[in-house]
């Protein structure tokens, strides 16, 4: 029996471990991704039998009890998790190009996605209409940087509490009414611990009242064409039918943010961090404690956002970079705060395990191109952008060639920024995408006079 015991506790503790092809930028790693095993870490591989066996038991006796979640510091409605729900069995989803891996996810609707190219490398139900609960503040802060980036607002601005913004239940910061907090420290206290009342501060810093910053909210999402989501408040602590999402329109606004503001990830992997409080009562400390608990459990981790009332349940939008890539997986609805963070990580280690990206900056020079009857005989080029491909084919991404579609000359005029050409990427002589080549300078017409100094210039010669 105890043999048996022994033996059940070394598969849990030490898993066999699945090949990953991560290929970044030119070349293929075949590093090996460790298999996801939840309620216990792998720090103690490596060491002797004797050594572990005390662990072993201790490892053993927490995972055959009743095991409750860290906490709930910062969110509402955390819950009790059990053994049966961490084992709650699901059905598979659909992985890019109809592959069905086996992942028993616990949430009824997840995504998984590659920000780079916004590929979706899996999903499950991710169109059903559910409430997001704090993963609305994922627009909150895409909004907060668009106006830092256009200089309506800056980090150190100070910014004066609302009788209205204290009043917020749920996950909050506690501020006080008059309390002033600069907006780097709101920030703070959004990404880091979900506080509703920092996200109506900083909305009425921005728009003047949370009415209009929830309009804005709702014109961004439109622009990203996230045609199932709709917003009534900038903290998500509304369970109204009118305060919608999916897990596919989450996925997408988490890749705007990640993507125009990486900086986000400043606060996003802030564990805990202290802030001061100074009102009229004083001056005192308050730590900010993420409601992020998979940044203690899987290394990768960069973010983003969580979110959990009674309605919602326990929702997650994480991010995470391995070798270059990073991927987004949106999980909605889960039965606990447990499960959505197994569920990420299953997501996660699956996409990791499959996706290989090609990059090119495209920071080559471009030979000028030749241009009749214009008053210089060449125009110079330059790449619109850089190429990104993502692949989970396990094709050889070191074949991938680069060839310029691009003719011999053009008749004057060129105007800078119009388009010359393409410079397009083949692999296995399929076309796996293309980048415009723009003309780099403005060449006017030659008329007589420019003729004339042509041939001056040539006789003198």
């Amino acid at each position: 029996m105890a043999g048996a015991i022994l033996l059940s506790c070394t598969v849990l503790l030490f898993p066999p471990k699945v090949p990953g092809k991560n290929v970044i930028t030119f070349a293929k790693n075949k590093e090996t991704t460790p298999a996801a095993v939840s309620g216990t870490e792998s720090a103690i591989q490596g060491q002797r039998t004797e050594d572990v066996l005390p662990e072993v038991i201790k490892n053993l006796t927490a995972v055959c009890t009743t095991e409750k979640t860290e906490p709930a510091i910062n969110e509402k409605n955390e819950e009790k998790i059990t053994k049966e729900e961490e084992e709650r069995d699901d059905a598979s989803g659909e992985g890019v190009g109809g592959n069905k891996p086996e992942l028993i996810l616990s949430a009824p609707s997840v995504i998984l996605m590659e920000a780079g190219s916004g590929q979706v490398i899996y999903e499950k139900n991710s169109e059903e209409i559910r409430k997001p609960a704090s993963i609305t503040k994922i627009m909150t802060l895409l909004l907060t940087f668009e106006a830092l980036e256009k200089g309506k607002i800056h980090l150190q601005d100070q910014v004066v509490t609302s009788a209205y913004a204290k009043s917020m239940g749920g996950s909050q910061v506690f501020l006080e009414e008059g309390e002033v907090q600069t907006v780097d420290t709101l920030i703070k206290c959004i990404a880091v611990a979900s506080g509703n009342d920092a996200a109506v501060a900083i909305a009425e810093h921005i728009a003047g009242s949370e009415e209009a910053f929830v309009a804005m909210m709702n014109e961004k999402a439109a622009h990203l064409h996230m045609e199932h989501t709709r917003f009534e408040d900038c903290c998500g602590l509304t369970d109204s039918d009118g305060h919608v999402t999916t897990a596919k329109d989450v996925a997408i606004m988490s890749r705007e943010l990640i993507t125009k503001y990486p900086q986000i990830y400043d606060y996003t992997k802030i564990w805990m961090e202290e802030i001061t409080h100074e009102t009229s009562k004083g001056v005192s400390q308050f730590t900010l404690s993420s409601t992020n608990k998979l940044l203690r459990r899987y290394e990768y981790a960069t973010g983003l956002k969580t979110g959990s009332t009674s309605a919602a349940k326990f929702c997650l939008s994480a991010t995470a970079r391995k070798n270059g890539i990073d991927l987004i997986a949106v999980i909605m609805a889960a039965p606990d705060s447990k499960g959505r963070v197994q569920d990420a990580m299953k997501l996660l280690n699956y996409g990791f395990s499959v996706c290989q990206v090609y990059h090119d900056d495209n920071k080559d020079s471009l030979v000028p191109i030749t241009v009749s009857g214009g008053v210089k005989d060449h125009a110079s080029l330059e790449y619109e952008e850089g190429f990104y491909y993502m692949d989970i084919t396990g094709a050889d991404l070191s074949k991938v060639k680069k060839t310029f579609d691009l003719p011999e000359s053009v008749e004057a005029p060129v105007r800078k920024g119009d388009v010359a050409g393409y410079a397009v990427y083949m692999l296995e002589d399929k076309t796996i995408g293309k980048t415009k080549i723009l003309f780099d300078e403005n060449v006017e017409e030659a008329g007589i006079r420019d003729y004339i100094k042509k041939i001056t210039f040539c006789y003198l010669l």
